[in-house]
């Protein structure tokens, strides 16, 4: 990683890029899960290339031609997602929309799990707001709008790293998150966040979907297993070499009760001779 031209502004295909640096060295063991999130966020609300540099510093970046890479080359078009990531994408695009409005007045409302996204989505708030959560969901087409009003309230929208968005609504005394848009990998859908809200906010957070992140305690737990085991063997290992050299110890303290018994016999037998002389 480099710090040419730290100023210079970052574009969404570099922090893509940092988040999959991060993505695969989660995957590798190299980061935990809370230190890849605080990572990813940092890596999405970037603004400038000397923001991204910290946060892939002490991580192997492989690039093309196997050397080391910044990631940060002009004119790149970002990473190519693995052939896994375009086949989950592919499947989840398509079908009937399970939901189309979402109202939460002085309360919330609530869309997660496996439901289908619809082309577009209404969510109102007034005195409340919603959680839109897009990590387990499906798209019924690949590019879907979700449109968010709130007064005196707010939404947030949860969505998996890889997703394209792109934030664009109108807050007064509030705001949308901007740093929220990202280009995405290139098939993956497209969510495009708009709406207004007053003294109000709509907010973006990327992490990993539910199954993602079991499979790596799943990993984690076995790994933990495996050190664990491979420490009990070593320490078996040891106290049978301990027991190796005890033996030979043990073998010579004997001979010394075997040198005692000797000198007793030889008292009998001195004992023996006397009584003879007599």
């Amino acid at each position: 990683m480099t710090d040419d031209l730290p100023e210079m502004r970052a574009s969404d295909a570099e922090r893509e890029r940092i988040a999959e640096v991060l993505r695969d060295a989660l995957a590798e063991g190299r980061l935990g899960l809370e230190e890849f999130q605080e990572r990813l966020d940092g890596a999405y609300a970037a603004r400038t290339r000397g923001e991204l540099v910290p946060l892939v510093r002490d991580l192997p970046q492989p690039s093309p031609d196997g050397g080391a890479d910044s990631g940060l080359a002009d004119g790149d078009s970002g990473p190519a997602p693995s052939p896994g990531r375009r086949r989950r994408w592919a499947e989840r695009i398509g079908g009937t929309a399970t939901s189309r409005w979402g109202v939460g007045i002085m309360g919330g409302f609530g869309r997660k799990g496996q439901w289908t996204v619809p082309r577009v989505f209404t969510g109102l708030g007034i005195m409340g707001g919603g959680e839109l959560d897009l990590r387990d969901a499906r798209f019924e087409e690949r590019e879907v709008v979700i449109r968010c009003f709130a007064l005196m309230g707010g939404m947030s929208v949860t969505v998996p790293p890889g997703l394209g968005v792109e934030v664009r609504g109108i807050g007064i005394m509030g705001g949308f998150d901007t740093s929220g848009s990202v280009a995405g990998d290139p098939d993956a859908p497209r969510v495009v966040i708009t709406g207004f809200t007053v003294m109000g906010g709509v907010g973006v957070v990327r992490k990993l979907q539910r199954e993602e992140k079991q499979q790596l305690r799943e990993e984690r737990r076995e790994q933990r297993e495996l050190e664990r085991r491979l420490r009990d063997e070593e320490r078996g290992r040891r106290r049978e070499i301990d027991g190796s050299y005890d033996e030979p110890r043990g073998g010579g303290h004997g001979g010394l009760h075997g040198g005692t018994g000797t000198h007793g016999s030889h008292g009998e037998r001195h004992h023996g001779d006397g009584g003879k002389s007599l």
